[in-house]
């Protein structure tokens, strides 16, 4: 029986994903090569090539199917502790080297839809929580909270981007603080 080519084709596909990924993370965007990525991977550039026009394409692609796994928000009853959580988990997330180099690729080439995303998940998290609780009477009514996740993602974003400040697990504390102080009831 012949080799099954579409299996064949993964198995080469996520070998690619996966040495782009190692590679970008020990070499950073500018030394990362399609060759080194072909060459990890076990295949050929030509095979790089008639999936990626580039190593842009590549990682991004790389990112979304193989970075941090989408999760559900954890409801512990406290919204204070809750969205400190999940703030905490992307200044934790934010300067992992693959992401890091990733993003700041993408920001760079002007492609904030792909940007946009790689950051939705935590955004689209953050307002499952808000929804939830404005509906338990702990936020106003009246919280647009697309905005209040806006305003809870944004300074995080910034610092990661612009590197004004260490990024730490305490400003993120103090964001969640200063936000809520605005959005409860």
């Amino acid at each position: 029986m012949p080799p099954d080519a579409a299996r064949r084709s993964d198995r080469s596909r996520r070998a690619i994903l996966v040495a782009a990924l190692e590679l970008v993370e020990a070499l950073g965007y500018s030394r990362l090569t399609v060759e080194a990525v072909a060459a990890r991977a076990g295949v050929g550039k030509q095979t790089i090539y008639r999936w990626w026009p580039s190593k842009g394409p590549l990682l991004f692609d790389a990112f979304v199917e193989l970075g941090p796994a989408e999760r559900d928000v954890l409801h512990t009853g406290d919204l204070a502790v809750d969205l400190k959580r999940e703030l905490r988990i992307a200044v934790e997330e934010l300067p992992e080297r693959r992401f890091d180099q990733v993003c700041r690729l993408l920001v760079h080439e002007e492609r904030t839809d792909l940007v946009t995303l790689l950051l939705m998940p935590r955004r689209m998290a953050l307002e499952e929580r808000l929804r939830v609780a404005q509906a338990l009477g702990e936020v106003r009514a009246d919280v647009d909270v697309s905005a209040a996740a806006e305003l809870l993602l944004s300074p995080v974003y910034e610092r990661w981007l612009l590197r004004t400040a260490p990024l730490t697990g305490d400003f993120a504390d103090a964001v969640v603080d200063l936000v809520l102080r605005a959005l409860r009831a």
